[in-house]
């Protein structure tokens, strides 16, 4: 390993992170780059034994996936911050939304990344300092959406609100079942 090399890692030499992703591959291709960085990354697939786990390897950084297959992980935030409250939690998510970025950080979470994920964005968010710039990102970012995105937030809004019942998020939005299903199964526009 050259010099230029270890002074990047040397920062990061023996940090403790924990993934929590159900996409295998993107797992294993994170969790090397990481481990390049000098971070000790341990990755673990579902929700079942996150809990365990953190308690067990005690993280400086948890990295989590909100949705994992039929589960989401916001419900955990509260707790793994009760257990671990110096840790950063980021979220990390494909289907990014203002509603699931104010639950995530009202829960606990440090910070919100939207896939697909920059390594070198997230070594910023993980060398950040903890700070309240995520909600100022969140007003900012609101204030530049394309009429797509932001029906895509309200949506989300409205489907938060009413708990994940698609039918009453329907029927609130003067909308067929099936052509919320249709939107909620598309990735959300760029800004």
């Amino acid at each position: 390993m050259n010099t230029s090399s270890q002074s990047l890692s040397s920062s990061n030499y023996n940090r403790k992170l924990l993934l929590l992703e159900d996409d295998p591959v993107f797992a294993r291709t994170l969790c090397r780059q990481l481990n390049s960085k000098g971070f000790h990354c341990e990755h673990l697939d579902d929700v079942a034994h996150l809990l365990t786990r953190c308690a067990e390897f005690a993280p400086e950084i948890i990295l989590l996936d909100m949705n994992l297959g039929d589960t989401n992980s916001l419900p955990y935030i509260a707790e793994l911050r009760q257990q671990q409250p110096k840790a950063k939690i980021i979220v990390v998510t494909g289907y990014a939304s203002i509603a699931t970025t104010v639950t995530a950080i009202k829960s606990g979470a440090d910070d919100y990344l939207p896939k697909p994920i920059n390594l070198s964005s997230l070594l910023n968010l993980i060398d950040d300092s903890r700070t309240d710039r995520t909600s100022n990102q969140v007003t900012d970012e609101s204030q530049r959406l394309s009429p797509d995105r932001l029906e895509w937030e309200y949506i989300q809004k409205v489907l938060d609100d009413n708990k994940g019942n698609i039918s009453e998020t329907a029927r609130q939005l003067n909308m067929h079942r099936r052509t919320l299903q249709r939107k909620l199964a598309k990735k959300p526009t760029q800004v």
